[in-house]
């Protein structure tokens, strides 16, 4: 079986969720994800604080204005009063309920229930397209076997058991369909998996039930050697091994929801990334093999870093220094991207900010702290093991005429990340796309 996931943009209208026949074959066994309309979970989040802040006039006219785009795709949707009453209905329930949790004790856990409606109503009206048609499919709801533990883990074992046996239940039919980003947490409450989950979602199912392959269907040819935002003569790449896809959507390729790599690789899973408005285009193929190795394969950028700075002279040759530090990191539940060390200085990186305040409050307990802004990690990513030479050099010298921050090198076999300031991104891409590509 192979798990096919379509992004907002690529059930982003009418016209699109139609087009997904033109790709999905209902004669192969298939397991279709989608997210939710484009722009759907925007403005579900924006009715949920709106709700939370109490303002619930204008979390009732956000409803209704979402609510009237639908009215407008199911009219281009459906082509019967039977198939456009059902959409309907389907519109009218799902928008009353939203408005319904308005009127209780409005808390984070009613929250998610609104942020899951989007994925619920994609898929229905995808297979009531599809039933208008004639085109057999089975919706199967992600709330039945999608679930995270108490640390917010998906549970595979548990989501491959209760799948499996969902599928055997439908053994005549080859074309299933369920919902991205949703799932229920340790308590049964409707929870989900993050933003970009859908990803996350088509991996892990691909990963429970050992699928031949997971498709990630979004808007571009593949995963490309550098931005093509600011970067001219950018090229898809054709194959890369699973720890190199994860470096790159960690460090800001945003075809790819950064965890989605992690079941896919643990149980062997290959992941081709493919472009819904051309389908016929190659694409990227991640897999255990990935491509040639000794090779140079991507670029890839990542915003809004604060760079940490400590100087302190009571870490010369202590012991427990560095673990005292990352144990503040730990307690407020802060990840740190980069770090360099000398005999008395450590520097990191952060992309989470929340706790930055307390997190810099309790680290001058240790020694004198200093705090950049908007900086940028551009991270190259290829073979940097120890059989290979000269590239790190290539890298450092394509950007040698601009002000670096912190360099990380020798942590992983697969890159070489560069801390700058942002306004030195757009050069240091270019740069490094003219030198190694």
């Amino acid at each position: 079986m192979k798990i096919l996931k379509f992004g907002g943009t690529s059930v982003g209208s009418a016209q699109r969720i139609k087009g997904l026949l033109d790709i999905v074959n209902p004669t192969e066994r298939q397991l279709v994800v989608l997210s939710a309309v484009a722009g759907t979970t925007n403005a579900l989040v924006e009715i949920g604080h709106a709700f939370l802040a109490g303002k619930t006039e204008e979390a009732l006219n956000l409803i209704k204005l979402h609510k009237d785009k639908y009215e407008e795709l199911i009219k281009e949707l459906f082509s019967t009063d039977q198939g456009l009453e059902k959409g309907k209905n389907l519109i009218d329930y799902h928008f009353n309920y939203i408005a319904s949790l308005g009127n209780e004790m409005f808390t984070p856990v009613e929250e998610k229930i609104i942020l899951a409606q989007g994925e619920l109503l994609s898929t229905t009206l995808f297979h009531f397209h599809l039933e208008e048609i004639g085109v057999s499919s089975v919706l199967l709801p992600a709330l039945d076997f999608m679930k995270i533990d108490e640390d917010n883990e998906p549970m595979v074992p548990y989501i491959g058991e209760k799948l499996s046996a969902l599928l055997a239940e439908c053994s005549d039919n080859s074309l299933f369909i369920t919902q991205g980003y949703i799932c229920r947490n340790s308590f049964g409450e409707i929870d989900n998996l993050r933003r970009g989950g859908s990803d996350y979602t088509a991996s892990l199912i691909g990963a429970a039930i050992q699928a031949e392959e997971v498709e990630i269907w979004t808007d571009i040819n593949g995963m490309h050697n550098n931005d093509p935002r600011v970067v001219k003569g950018t090229q898809p790449i054709a194959n890369l091994s699973f720890d190199e896809a994860a470096e790159l959507a960690y460090f800001g390729a945003k075809i790819l929801h950064p965890q989605s790599v992690f079941p896919a690789q643990r149980y062997n899973v290959p992941v081709r990334l493919l472009n819904t408005m051309d389908p016929q285009a190659a694409g990227t193929l991640i897999s255990k093999e990935g491509g040639s190795k000794g090779q140079i394969r991507a670029i890839a950028a990542k915003d809004g870093i604060t760079a940490i700075h400590i100087h302190s002279s009571r870490m010369l040759l202590a012991y427990g220094f560095l673990r005292k530090i990352f144990e503040i990191f730990e307690r407020y539940k802060t990840p740190i991207d980069m770090i360099t060390t000398s005999e008395v200085a450590v520097s990191l990186t952060v992309d989470d900010t929340r706790n930055l305040e307390d997190i810099i409050k309790e680290v001058e307990d240790f020694g004198s702290v200093h705090v950049d802004y908007n900086q940028t990690i551009v991270c190259v990513v290829g073979d940097f093991s120890a059989n290979t030479h000269g590239y790190a050099a290539k890298v450092l010298d394509a950007i040698k005429h601009l002000p670096l921050r912190m360099i990380s090198y020798g942590g992983s076999d697969y890159n070489v990340s560069i801390l700058l300031d942002n306004s030195h991104k757009t050069e240091a891409l270019r740069s490094l796309h003219n030198r190694l590509f």
